[in-house]
């Protein structure tokens, strides 16, 4: 124990000055000057917030796993940075187990409710109900899986104790954080979208004249802290099948939007292992997660598209982009049209990466100009189906973090509760997800059903694309974002400017991003990437500057086992390492 304390004190040290570093910011965090690249040796972890990578280091300076370091960094995550991911939500994630020399994928997506069918998004009139009208309220949440996840990878790759390495979340849930400026920003936000209609959402982040709390207010979160010790003390078993479940089934039965979860719904939950969707691409191998996230095949075709032309030769030139946008947009529509849980619809999923298709979808690119909205291609398919596409856009409340251990194991997880505080429904402090609304809302178009409609128990669709990347059969690179819908065009954005233009993790994950979903494509304002508009715009493209909210981070492991990471700066992660 003398150990784990020395730890705890030195989080809370992190606490102080960290914290006081983050008000201090300046609040236009796009704006600041890009991080500087962090190296270390034998151990890095790279997180959304500072607070949450510094429970991760502690872990593994201790001589934790990366399995360890998850479940604290998560924990503290969920603590910090309610609004994008926690216990009441989901995740994806791949680990690389160095000593076995293998790669697994552990899918804790959330399920529909066993009594959900396709009409579950339908109103009175047998019209879609409108997005926000999905959202808020219990109707929305899905059976969550990001903790019997964390048990799963901690019960097979864990050496430290359970409980240690929630203590200190549950340490400073009780002591209370300061609120950063992006959560301050995102409460403030969010009380548009009805997340003060909630009475305990309301008395957590709001003051008693109803005004969002403040940057630098401290947070104590006791419920949580609560939540935790009973979590500590008997694993997940009260999260599915006992107290905490009993209260999230009430919490879901709010008088808003009620749900249907049923404790049942909870109890079968199960993490599924799922084989990696792996891509050669130059002289690496890209694996991501297969269904039911999009996030691997969509990145996978996008690259194999890419294989056919020299990018490394146009460098980040309007030329290249281009490439990048046509290549997206095919990727784009063949996602909208078959991908979905392959457990209950039948999935291409091999023929989407297969070479000799994507040649033939690459052939299809005019490098002289832009084509209109991209059709889905006829992959090869034993099993022949027609389906209606889906156009379901997934919204951005969503975190990515990145480990390797001393050990030689490392990890790619990206975890959610979709929406940004998700259905605003909050029970033992923490907020509950509102994934149903990944599902298509309209289950069939022209007499055909959609591949992502809803259905009891299915995980609906996501875009969550954790990578590793090997070569020569060893892990080379670390990559993952939040973003919603935009995700997979953030960590294909990322790859290419680290594979082909050789740029260091912390230069791609702060590069402008150039993002296209089969349509108009979007340019991410007031960056190198805004300077593109008129050269696309000359070949065709449709353009819009925006702001582009991703949350990349990465860790690549160079060939004398030096460490290099990088923390996205349009958010408020950090890397750390030995």
């Amino acid at each position: 124990m003398d150990t784990m304390n020395r730890c705890v004190a030195l989080l809370f040290l992190a606490v102080v000055l960290l914290g006081a570093l983050l008000i201090a910011q300046d609040k236009d965090r796009r704006a600041a000057t890009p991080a500087a690249q962090v190296a270390a040796s034998p151990f890095m972890v790279a997180a959304a917030n500072p607070l949450a990578t510094e429970a991760g280091r502690a872990v593994l300076a201790d001589g934790g796993t990366a399995a360890d370091a998850a479940v604290a960094v998560q924990a503290m995550l969920n603590l910090v940075e309610p609004q994008s991911s926690g216990i009441g939500g989901g995740a994806f994630l791949l680990y690389w187990d160095a000593s076995e020399r293998r790669l697994i994928t552990l899918d804790g997506r959330e399920k529909a409710p066993m009594a959900a069918d396709e009409t579950y998004w339908l109103g009175p009139d047998g019209e879609p109900v409108s997005w926000w009208d999905a959202v808020v309220g219990g109707r929305s949440v899905g059976v969550p899986g990001t903790l019997k996840l964390l048990e799963t990878l901690h019960g097979r790759y864990g050496s430290q104790p359970w409980a240690d390495l929630l203590r200190p979340a549950i340490d400073t849930a009780d002591a209370g954080f300061e609120i950063s400026p992006r959560l301050a920003e995102s409460i403030a936000a969010a009380q548009e979208r009805q997340l003060d209609r909630f009475e305990t959402a309301r008395a957590y982040f709001f003051n008693p004249d109803g005004t969002p709390k403040a940057a630098g207010t401290v947070l104590k979160n006791p419920a949580f802290a609560n939540t935790l010790r009973l979590i500590a003390e008997q694993g997940s078993a009260p999260f599915y099948e006992g107290e905490i479940a009993a209260d999230i089934v009430s919490a879901v039965r709010t008088d808003i939007n009620p749900g249907i979860l049923t404790l049942e719904d909870l109890a079968a939950y199960e993490v599924v292992e799922r084989e990696p969707v792996c891509m050669p691409y130059r002289a690496f191998e890209v694996c991501g997660m297969g269904p039911p996230t999009s996030g691997g095949l969509t990145v996978g075709q996008i690259l194999g598209m890419l294989a056919t032309v020299d990018m490394s030769a146009l460098g980040p030139s309007a030329e290249a982009w281009h490439l990048y946008i046509e290549a997206a947009k095919l990727a784009y529509a063949d996602r909208a049209l078959y991908m979905a849980d392959s457990d209950y619809v039948a999935m291409p999923t091999k023929g989407l990466i297969d070479a000799g298709y994507l040649a033939e979808r690459a052939a299809l690119i005019d490098p002289d100009a832009a084509m209109d909205t991209a059709e889905a291609g006829s992959p090869p398919w034993d099993e022949a189906a027609l389906w209606a596409p889906d156009t379901q856009v997934e919204r951005p409340g969503t975190s990515h973090f990145v480990i390797v251990d001393s050990h030689g194991d490392m990890l790619s997880m990206t975890t959610t509760i979709e929406t940004g505080f998700g259905s605003r429904v909050m029970t033992r402090g923490f907020l509950l997800n509102n994934e149903l609304t990944d599902f298509a809302r309209a289950p069939g178009a022209d007499g055909q059903p959609v591949a992502n409609r809803v259905e009891g128990g299915k995980r609906p669709r996501s875009s969550m694309s954790p990578t590793i990347v090997f070569k020569d059969g060893e892990p080379v690179l670390l990559v993952g974002s939040p973003g919603g819908s935009r995700i997979i065009n953030y960590v294909a954005n990322a790859l290419v400017a680290m594979l082909d233009w050789g740029m260091d993790p912390q230069a791609a994950v702060a590069m402008g991003h150039v993002v296209n979903r089969n349509g108009a494509t979007d340019l991410e304002e007031g960056t190198e990437a805004a300077d593109l508009a008129e050269a696309l715009r000359a070949l065709g493209h449709e353009v819009n500057l925006r702001p582009l909210e991703s949350g990349l981070h990465a860790i690549q492991i160079l060939d004398d086992g030096t460490l290099t990471g990088g923390a996205d700066p349009r958010r408020e992660g950090v890397v750390l390492g030995r």
